[in-house]
């Protein structure tokens, strides 16, 4: 029962932002959908495990949900208004409940030459990017609806009290309702496909290392973004940037397998068991690079994933072609001020200039953005003992373990730090 349970929790996960896609694609409100989405996904919960999963279940989730929708509007003191508001917005496209079994009208395979699933969770992954909410709302908003965190995650990932981050979502949501639910014309696509990728990059990037809690890797969130990232890429095939992301993506969660001990303790690159990297995946994430760089010219995520391919390429850590890595981050700083490409670099110097190079790229960074980041102190202190500095270097690994919210990653800077203290080092 328990792995049935983990099953349908996993199907209800996926099928989340696409049936608040749909919904809100048809109805243009997006609280009220979803709540409704909320509700449905509970009843879906409690009735399937007994009654077994529908043949069509994202049909079901839909028939659902739009029913709660639908009597949510109709209580609504501004009944009329509202009714007419979503008979206009689906006049093109009516929704008819189905038969049992089936999904709504234009839903099941028989339906209009689209793959609804697929553009319902894209059109709302382009909505959440809309122009006119500001980059942290559109990534607040698109985490909360496509993502699929809660609040409080999201809260914890941009480093704000959750209070404020519900004001946040709420406020995107005001500045997005009534929107028609469509994909962007050709003349705000750029700019729109902008935000989208920088948002699955988060979402990919928080699942990979997860700012908070106790696991390294949060496999939901990760395999999302590269489904998502994988839609887009069927909707716009020949864009380099999306084709880039993708590579940059599947890269690196090949190394996922070897990046925790049994005790769940991180392991970083140098010291991982390559054997253990999926090298399925790190074949068709360097076919991807090259498609992407063929494609030309080079973009953020073009060149991250042409670093990415260097680094799985290399069978063995000293294999690593680290001058050819430093060139493309220089390409990279130069197109992007990133502080995470500046710190990548200040790796990438000292591999081959030596770590006291390295540590006056660390300290140059340190000095440019003005503040503290776990991940530059932890940087330093690697860089320190390579240096020969231990007592310098365990003062680095400890305030990086004290300013980061991940588990695991403060339990390994405090392992290197006691290292340091021993005679043996």
């Amino acid at each position: 029962m328990g792995r049935a349970t983990d099953d349908i929790e996993d199907l209800l996960r996926r099928h989340a932002p696409q049936v608040l896609g749909a919904l809100v694609r048809r109805y243009g409100h997006f609280d009220p959908a979803e709540d409704s989405v909320q509700e449905a996904l509970i009843a879906a919960a409690e009735q399937w495990p007994g009654a077994g999963i529908p043949d069509n279940p994202r049909g079901w989730l839909i028939r659902v949900a739009s029913r709660r929708l639908t009597d949510r509007l109709r209580s609504d003191e501004a009944r009329r208004r509202r009714e007419e508001t979503a008979a206009a917005l689906t006049s093109a496209d009516a929704f008819v409940t189905p038969p049992p079994g089936e999904g709504p009208a234009g839903t099941g395979p028989s339906g209009p030459g689209r793959a609804p699933s697929e553009d319902d969770t894209l059109t709302l992954l382009f909505l959440c990017c809309h122009p006119a909410l500001s980059p942290a709302a559109q990534i607040a908003l698109t985490l909360r609806a496509v993502g699929g965190l809660t609040t409080a995650e999201i809260a914890r990932a941009h480093l704000v009290p959750e209070a404020t981050m519900a004001q946040r979502i709420s406020r995107a949501k005001r500045a997005v309702r009534g929107t028609r639910f469509r994909q962007p014309d050709a003349r705000d696509r750029d700019q729109r496909l902008a935000a989208v990728l920088q948002v699955l990059y988060l979402i990919f990037n928080e699942g990979y290392t997860a700012t908070a809690g106790p696991d390294l890797h949060r496999t939901d969130l990760a395999r999302e973004a590269i489904r998502l990232t994988r839609a887009v890429r069927r909707l716009l095939p020949h864009e380099g940037r999306v084709t880039g992301l993708l590579a940059l993506m599947v890269l690196t969660e090949a190394r996922t397998p070897a990046r925790t001990g049994p005790d769940g303790g991180l392991i970083p690159l140098d010291e991982q068991d390559r054997a253990l990297w999926d090298r399925t995946a790190i074949a068709e994430g360097i076919a991807l690079a090259e498609e992407a760089l063929a494609r030309g010219p080079a973009g953020d995520y073009q060149l991250q994933a042409a670093i990415a391919a260097l680094h799985d390429e290399a069978e063995r850590a000293e294999d690593t072609d680290w001058p050819q890595i430093l060139a493309l981050y220089d390409l990279l700083v130069r197109r992007s001020p990133d502080p995470a490409a500046a710190l990548g670099r200040a790796v990438a110097v000292a591999m081959v200039r030596g770590p006291r190079a390295g540590l006056a790229e660390v300290g140059a960074l340190a000095e440019a953005t003005g503040r503290r980041n776990h991940r530059v102190d932890a940087v330093r202190g690697h860089l320190l003992e390579r240096a020969g500095e231990p007592d310098a270097a365990r003062t680095a690994y400890r305030a990086a373990a004290d300013a980061t919210l991940s588990e695991p990653e403060a339990r390994y800077l405090r392992r290197r730090a006691d290292r340091l203290d021993r005679p043996d080092g």
